[in-house]
């Protein structure tokens, strides 16, 4: 599983789910590296996100597999409604009431004319399964975005979904591997990586999760 490249609305922090945004360029460059990591795979299958961003990463990461690339609607972002393309702070002092609610809950709770997490697991989970039972022993690559890749994640893995944004992050153009005993049974055994184009994958540093982005005066001192 992959994220998309970085794109330039990401770069500024902003909410972009269903805004269909291409690449920048350091995002084609992360999916050309990872294409070379993953060109000697036995990939017999790539399936991704209809939203620019993805297919465009997924063609990068196909074309050394001479596979054609195959969308499903399921696996795009999670729209965000009347908050796209708004920044956090944006956000806050406009719609004060949803986003205290989504910072409790981003799980269950929806933007006015967005999706909810559980949306967004209902659409897509079937989605993966189904991928799943159409290649039993085989490697096929899903290229997906940030939450949706997380909220699957979860749901597979038995995490608390309501804590999604807090507990696991995802860099741009990175690799997760997850192996299926069968549709019902999954492992994670690669999370994150991002080794093809850093070193370590970062700390996060500025994050839409309010939880990563106040210091505490405990993480001023762990910090010296």
């Amino acid at each position: 599983m992959v994220r998309h490249g970085a794109t330039v609305l990401g770069a500024e922090d902003r909410f972009a789910g269903a805004t269909d945004v291409p690449l920048s360029e350091d995002g084609r460059a992360q999916a050309r590296r990872l294409a070379i990591r993953l060109q000697k795979e036995q990939l017999v299958g790539v399936y991704a996100s209809p939203l620019g961003r993805a297919v465009e990463t997924a063609r990068i990461l196909s074309e050394p597999h001479g596979l054609t690339l195959q969308t499903r609607d399921g696996l795009r972002e999670i729209s965000h409604g009347r908050w796209e393309q708004l920044t956090r702070r944006e956000v806050e002092e406009r719609f004060p009431a949803e986003a205290a609610e989504w910072e409790k809950d981003p799980y269950t709770f929806a933007p006015s004319g967005g999706e909810s997490g559980l949306t967004v697991t209902a659409r897509a989970l079937p989605v993966l399964i189904d991928l799943v039972r159409a290649h039993v022993a085989e490697t096929i690559l899903v290229v997906s975005h940030k939450a949706t890749i997380r909220l699957l994640l979860s749901s597979l893995l038995g995490f608390d979904a309501r804590r999604y944004r807090d507990n696991l992050d995802l860099k741009p153009a990175s690799l997760s591997v997850v192996d299926f005993k069968n549709p019902g049974a999954a492992r994670l055994t690669l999370f994150n990586d991002t080794s093809h184009y850093d070193q370590i994958p970062n700390i996060p540093q500025s994050q839409l999760s309010k939880t990563w982005n106040s210091e505490t005066e405990g993480d001023k001192e762990s910090n010296h």
